[in-house]
Formats: structure tokens, sequence, C-alpha cells
């Protein structure tokens, strides 16, 4: 039994996604989330990971970054 291989997006709706403005606010949360990721970590001496790095900023951060961003 083979399996068919796996059916890829047009290029066109590739495009369209990544210049949508959700894809754009995506890319710019998981860019502080990273960077949170890095400083806790720094700060702790260790990689605290991206799963907590996320929960974290979500609790501490994303609000007042999205308010911020509204206001841009």
């Amino acid at each position: 039994m083979t399996q068919a291989p796996p059916k890829t997006e047009p290029a066109q709706s590739r495009e369209f996604v990544k210049k949508s403005s959700l894809y754009q606010e995506f890319l710019a949360e998981r860019e502080e989330i990273l960077k949170h990721k890095w400083l806790e970590s720094e700060r702790l001496g260790y990689d605290i990971g991206f799963e907590r790095a996320l929960l974290d900023w979500i609790r501490k951060h994303r609000e007042s970054w999205r308010a911020t961003r509204r206001k841009s």
C-alpha cells in the first residue's frame, strides 16, 4: 500500500497567507515571545524553553503589547 504524496498549496495561496495581517501579527507576537525567552533564560541562567516563555509572556506582557500595537 503506497501513500499519495501530500498535496502542496499553490504558491499564490502561500503568498496570500504571508501577506495577511493575521499572519503578520502572529510573526510579531512570536518574535516578542522569543525575545522574552532569551531574556528570562539569561536572567535565570538556563534555557526556560518556548512553552514556559510563551505562558509567562502571555500572562505578563501580551495585553499591554497588543494595546501598544493597536495604537500604532
